[in-house]
């Protein structure tokens, strides 16, 4: 795998700073309950408080300073934090919510100092307090949803174990295991390292990599994946990729790099906050004015001045997008869809076409006996003779027929002098008798069926006793159970659905009948992929590709959407904007249902936080006649990022 292309994906644009870089959900939990702590006496000692409910506190030598005091401490101690932040955002020129939030408490401070220095009663120092206690509640919220997103990440680094185990007895760290060295995995142990196994028998539980959820039998040359668990055989594994170069590690940088990509969604969002932050300040100004112009009082307008910067605080509209991509790449994850573009789920909804790579996607990419016809003896028969000849080949399709001898449970004869017959097949001798398993002349009976199986794209094999035909077998590239149904659903949301394919047309064609394709390239090579997306998409159509990524990468960047299937271990399949970890068609259906659940929440989300500052700001200003003291619009601000937040959580219930 290649990873010179991740260092420029690694570092956001500038303009991304992270706002909550160096912060941690403890850090706002301790500082929430300390500001608590100390608003409490803050508010119970402001006059302003006081006489609204008429109530008096124990008087005594300071006791006027209280709300000075306790408001000062608060100020330096919470309220810096927001105002750090909008530093960051004005020096990127991208004001934002801490620019609002920063200015509200600024001016209440300023203020709230001026006047108890002047011995005046009109200070905000209890707003104030409220103010920063509210805002540091909705960031430790805000936090722990941004933690948990990435708590994905961490709990795919649990997937591994400690240490190592070597054969001969040493147990190393995981930074220590160097490529070829040979593993001991016990039963129930965790696989420290993709690699292949060099001896031992065991069936491996890969759910937590593939989504898969059926044990899978692990024999000599064959791959394990790090993080999956052994079951109950002891396996000694040689390794053949660590670090970075794993499966884990490719699929841990993916969910990093969604995590980082930006979606139109959030750059929707993030401008929503410039011109919010450009609408409350204009407001805020001329609210102070128009007040001041009224004949109000400097304190009566200034409440309402900083009443209307307080609402303004789009925080419901911080929350909208992150929170829903979140929730959507988490549920995308348990349902083996890895987001890597997060551009990508958000347009899959509007696709018009699915073009289907055959080999490896809708098809297994491997040959499998599908017909068999004796002319002597069984079924069984023809397959224990031919599959004895065939247990030292290589060739893909005896490895067919060993399977098939495999699934009959099959106990094969010793064979004795095997050679390959080169483009023709391979003979040996069985119990004294000399048998041929490959293509020669059909004859006879079976000449009709093997003309009509080789239409199809069949390769057709027959297996002879020195020079009497047995029988004949039909190898061919089986399709996925799953193919039909995924086309099925597709078609059914109005989707249309296109394959293309290297082989011949009457490959071509006997795959697409199978599987109620209508529109097919036959015969396409590698380099043309690209062309017949492109013929797809002339007509304004919206394609996604799906392909096995190995020489569909130029296809996959030119589609719309470009679907990787069967990652497996290759993940960083770079063309690619998602991958299926499972290599089930069907996944595709997730994909859109994902994407149409994902964009509801997002823009429900949008239109209530926006809608709610557009209705509160006239409020907070006093144009409708009502005074709004600015600790109300702190709740009111609160209670719109619990909706938005309670409405992102709706979407777990979403069952793909």
């Amino acid at each position: 795998m290649d990873h010179s292309h991740h260092g420029h994906e690694m570092h956001a644009e500038p303009h991304n700073h992270d706002k909550h870089a160096g912060h941690s959900p403890e850090m706002f939990r301790d500082k929430f309950w300390w500001s608590l702590i100390l608003t409490v006496p803050t508010l119970l000692y402001s006059g302003m408080i006081q006489d609204w409910f008429n109530f008096g506190m124990p008087e005594f030598p300071g006791s006027q300073n209280i709300p000075l005091i306790f408001g000062t401490i608060l100020f330096f101690y919470s309220g810096t934090v927001f105002i750090k932040s909008a530093g960051a955002e004005l020096r990127a020129a991208r004001p934002g919510m801490m620019v609002l939030i920063s200015q509200a408490i600024i001016v209440a401070f300023a203020y709230s100092v001026f006047s108890s220095l002047r011995g005046r009663d009109t200070e905000f120092f209890w707003e104030l307090s409220t103010l920063i206690t509210i805002m540091i509640f909705g960031h430790w919220m805000e936090m722990r949803s941004v933690m948990n997103a990435q708590g994905a990440l961490k709990e795919l680094a649990k997937l591994l174990p400690d240490m190592a185990e070597l054969v001969d007895g040493r147990q190393i760290a995981l930074s220590e295991i160097k490529i070829g060295d040979v593993m001991l995995v016990r039963p129930g142990a965790k696989v420290p390292a993709d690699g292949i196994v060099v001896d031992g028998s065991s069936s491996v539980n890969e759910s937590m990599i593939t989504g898969e959820s059926e044990l899978i039998k692990k024999i000599k040359n064959q791959t394990v994946i790090a993080g999956t668990v052994n079951g109950n055989g002891s396996l000694k594994v040689q390794v053949t990729k660590i670090g970075d170069n794993t499966a884990l590690a490719g699929i841990m940088r993916l969910v990093a790099e969604a995590q980082k990509s930006q979606s139109k969604a959030q750059i929707l969002a993030d401008r929503a906050a410039f011109y919010l932050t450009i609408i409350a300040t204009i407001s805020g100004a001329a609210t102070l004015a128009a007040w001041l112009l009224l004949g109000r009082g400097g304190a009566f307008a200034l409440e309402r001045t900083v009443t209307v910067l307080v609402i303004a605080c789009p925080h419901a509209l911080g929350l909208a997008i992150p929170l829903v991509t979140s929730i959507s790449t988490s549920l995308a994850a348990k349902n083996g869809l890895l987001i890597k573009k997060r551009i990508a789920l958000e347009s899959a909804r509007n696709i018009d076409v699915v073009l289907f790579d055959k080999t490896g996607t809708l098809t297994r990419g491997e040959h499998g006996v599908v017909d068999i016809w004796p002319l002597v003896g069984s079924q069984q028969d023809l397959i224990r003779l031919a599959a004895s000849v065939e247990a030292g080949s290589e060739h893909p399709i005896a490895k067919a027929i060993m399977a098939k001898a495999r699934e009959f449970k099959l106990e094969l004869f010793a064979a004795k002098d095997f050679s390959a017959v080169p483009g023709k097949g391979a003979q040996a001798v069985l119990n004294g008798k000399e048998y041929f398993v490959g293509r020669t002349q059909a004859a006879g009976e079976l000449e009709s069926k093997a003309a009509l199986a080789g239409e199809e794209g069949k390769t057709v094999v027959f297996i002879r006793e020195e020079n009497k035909l047995l029988g004949a077998l039909a190898t061919a590239d089986l399709i996925r159970e799953e193919s039909a149904q995924a086309i099925a659903e597709l078609k059914a949301m109005g989707k249309r659905v296109a394959m293309l394919t290297g082989d011949s047309e009457a490959v071509a064609k006997y795959v697409a009948k199978k599987l109620g394709i209508t529109r097919y390239f036959a015969q396409v090579l590698p380099e043309h992929k690209v062309d017949k997306v492109k013929e797809l998409q002339k007509d304004g159509s919206r394609v996604a590709m799906v392909g096995d990524g190995v020489n569909d990468a130029p296809a996959l960047a030119a589609a719309d959407i470009g679907i990787a299937i069967g990652a497996g271990t290759d993940v960083a399949i770079e063309s690619a904007g998602i991958i299926l970890v499972k290599s089930d068609p069907r996944d595709i259906v997730k994909i859109v249902k994902l994407s149409k659940a994902t964009y509801a929440k997002m823009s429900q989300n949008l239109v209530w936080a926006t809608g709610y500052n557009v209705i509160a700001i006239p409020l907070a200003a006093g144009l409708l006649g009502i005074i709004l003291p600015a600790a109300i619009g702190a709740i009111l601000m609160s209670v719109s990022t619990v909706v938005v937040a309670l409405n992102a959580q709706l979407l777990r219930k979403l069952d793909l």
